[in-house]
């Protein structure tokens, strides 16, 4: 039997190679035109599986994009690892803010990847680690290494909510039977330095529409005396926020968990360097909640951003117009014990409290999803655990991320099973930004961990 490492670097370059071809295909899921490429690229990675090993692999039709499922079992009385991923993408725009074109995938040498890196929209998330267990899976499938059964579910709605996921597992359960969900669309502290996420926020996603005038008025002959939308807007969403960056929505904090000091203090035991943070950011300071340390704030407090803003003319040159309407889409990141629809209730309420009589509001809930934190004393964790130390020969840090991946509460509800979040990418990886990109290093490593994690959690389960 080939060791994974001697695996790895024989086939890396093909690894790459078919990588790449996967990021070629625009499966940008909130785009109704990419419709064609969701369903090309859904093919692309049912035919992967295959190749890879699965004995069975199929295309499942949901109300939306569909789910690519597929399977191994080599025997029912071992366990069954069930690894989840999406082959959606985020929208790549503001294009010209790209050094390359986004779906034309490129190698190019960083200060933080020296040996190289893909950029392209879903390098790194989540085509390039969904990729690395497909090819796991041949390394293990053709070395005789695959100690237990695997099932894949990879959707194509992640990055528009997966609305329709839970409506594929609730009739799907059998199917879906696992003794563990295996993630990989998070990331990890440093090379030197391997994490595994044990905490995700929850997140509400808000679209607010405020209407003045029933047109767009001249703003000489109208300015002064009728509400400007976009105006209102702006002091509205500036409300939100007092002079110490807390959220001004009653009821927001009610239920939000408080660490304690000793809690508080082991998170803090993360290496972090608050000048180089600020350095790969070009920004000359940080700004959030006051009393929290930066970690924490992108962590284990919740948060209101803007995301998009927009209203009257933007085009070239000037047009002196006095805007119908305004609009803005606000996400707000959750953490324990927070529910996502009772704050998007509370926002609701607030928003519409805000608006002057001078115009009209309108909220659009468009999804959320609960905080996850995942225990660090189960076998699932230990096998992670064990995965890291053996290809690091360092133990993991747990560590919270400040990022959503809203189906994780939604499968230890409905399959009552327990997830483990093993990312490979680093947090100046670009993603949902222009320049996404993923280091050769990272995926490859990837590659050669996630048979490590399989070995060790068939070990300790079968020792249970």
């Amino acid at each position: 039997m080939k060791d994974i490492k001697s695996y790895v670097e024989e086939n890396k370059d093909r690894f790459l190679s078919e990588l790449i071809d996967l990021l070629k295909i625009p499966s940008v899921s909130a785009d109704s035109k990419h419709k064609p490429d969701m369903l090309k690229t859904a093919e692309a990675v049912k035919k992967n599986l295959l190749e890879a090993g699965c004995d069975s692999a199929e295309i499942c039709e949901t109300p939306g994009h569909p789910v690519v499922y597929a399977e191994k079992i080599i025997d029912k009385n071992l366990p069954t690892v069930l690894v989840y991923g999406h082959y959606d993408v985020q929208p790549p725009d503001p294009l010209d803010l790209w050094n390359s074109p986004p779906f034309e995938p490129v190698i190019k040498e960083t200060e933080i990847h020296p040996e190289g890196a893909i950029f392209a929209r879903g390098a790194c998330d989540d085509k390039g680690q969904m990729y690395m267990h497909v090819k796991a899976l041949e390394y293990m499938t053709k070395n005789d290494a695959l100690p237990c059964n695997v099932k894949f579910m990879i959707e194509g709605e992640e990055e528009v909510g997966s609305e329709h996921l839970g409506w594929f597992i609730e009739n799907n359960r059998e199917k879906l039977q696992n003794d563990v969900i295996l993630i990989s669309d998070t990331g990890m502290i440093a090379k030197d330095t391997p994490s595994i996420t044990t905490g995700l926020r929850g997140l509400s996603y808000m679209e607010v529409e405020v209407t003045g005038p029933n047109r767009d008025l001249h703003s000489g002959l109208y300015g002064g005396a009728v509400a400007n939308p976009i105006n209102v807007l702006s002091k509205m969403i500036a409300s939100l926020q007092d002079e110490n960056n807390r959220i001004t929505i009653p009821g927001f904090y009610d239920d939000v968990k408080e660490y304690s000091e000793a809690e508080r203090a082991k998170m803090a035991e993360a290496p972090f360097d608050l000048e180089e943070y600020k350095k790969k950011l070009d920004i000359a300071d940080v700004q959030g909640e006051e009393g929290f340390s930066t970690l924490e704030r992108a962590s284990i407090r919740p948060t209101l951003d803007v995301n998009g803003i927009w209203g009257g003319y933007i085009g070239e040159g000037a047009k002196t117009v006095l805007p119908s309407k305004a609009y803005a889409k606000i996400s707000m990141r959750l953490v324990s014990d927070q529910d996502w629809e009772k704050i998007s209730e509370l926002f609701t309420k607030h928003f519409e409290s805000l608006a002057p009589k001078s115009v009209k509001v309108k909220v659009t809930t468009h999804h959320g999803g609960q905080a996850y934190v995942t225990p660090i004393d189960t076998l699932e964790y230990q096998a992670a655990n064990d995965a890291y130390a053996e290809a690091f020969g360092k133990e993991p840090i747990p560590q919270h991320s400040g990022g959503s991946i809203p189906i994780v509460s939604l499968f230890e509800e409905e399959l009552k099973s327990k997830t483990i979040l093993m990312g490979f990418g680093f947090d100046t990886d670009a993603i949902h930004s222009p320049n996404e990109h993923f280091g050769i290093w990272n995926y490859l490593k990837g590659i050669e961990t996630i048979p490590l994690f399989f070995k060790h959690f068939t070990k300790l389960k079968q020792e249970e």
